[in-house]
């Protein structure tokens, strides 16, 4: 039986759909009640953040600490947490268990206050 070329797009069309979303919840981008602004924060912590502290927030030795489930950002309201990030941490400061600087925005002063409160949102997703 053969198929008409329609009917073939539009099987190919439903079967990428499926991979992607299939690739969306692999990576932790689907489910869990992820909202927009948890994606963008993702997105966001994802180029200005992981460096340091890791996909997913797993922290990376000598440069950045754990964020999941971290008693620091868990003691602080969502504005508390924008502030920190904009103002950045000394590698002097007494709290600073790396002895690495966390620069104000972690180095990107493009970022928005509403992109701070996204990444923040990712962060809490992280709990």
């Amino acid at each position: 039986m053969k198929r008409n070329p329609a009917f073939r797009l539009g099987m190919a069309r439903v079967l990428l759909g499926l991979l992607a979303v299939a690739a969306l919840v692999a990576c932790g981008g689907g489910g869990g009640g992820a909202t927009g602004q948890t994606a963008d924060g993702h997105r966001l912590y994802g180029s200005n953040c992981a460096l340091c502290h890791g996909q997913g927030g797993v922290g990376k030795p000598a440069l950045g600490k754990d964020l999941r489930n971290n008693e620091f950002l868990a003691g602080m309201t969502d504005d508390q947490v924008v502030e920190f990030l904009k103002e950045g941490r000394r590698a002097d400061h007494p709290l600073n268990e790396k002895g690495v600087d966390m620069p104000p925005k972690g180095g990107n002063p493009g970022l928005s206050d509403d992109d701070l409160r996204q990444i923040v949102a990712y962060l809490r997703s992280l709990s």
